[in-house]
């Protein structure tokens, strides 16, 4: 039988990990850098999709405690895997700018108080 604490955990490291992969892809980038760079968004598009993925398997009781909009983190997961041809990549680096940041100190959040008491 499957743990869904310790995969929960694992998950919340995973996402924390995608995280750092995307602010370390983008730390010297400009917008329009990261529009043109097929490899730079491909990346950032790949860890976005690992974050999505994994909340879908996160306990929805620990989620539930945390007041961030988790069904934006799922629909961006499944416009990547399922849209991709939609996907604005100037609508994406908004979310690195403006959203990530919040998700970060959310993850951050839920590993401390959930997970280190």
């Amino acid at each position: 039988m499957k743990d869904s604490r310790n995969d929960s955990y694992s998950r919340l490291i995973h996402i924390q990990k995608s995280i750092n992969e995307i602010e370390t892809f983008t730390k010297q980038e400009s917008e329009k850098t990261f529009v043109n760079n097929n490899l730079l968004h491909s990346g950032v598009l790949f860890q976005f999709s690992v974050i999505g993925e994994a909340i879908i398997h996160i306990d929805t009781n620990i989620l539930d405690k945390y007041e961030y909009q988790w069904y934006k983190v799922r629909a961006l997961r499944n416009l990547i895997s399922h849209e991709y041809f939609n996907i604005k990549l100037e609508a994406v680096w908004k979310i690195i700018i403006n959203d990530l940041p919040e998700l970060k100190k959310t993850i951050k959040t839920i590993i401390k108080e959930e997970f280190n008491s």
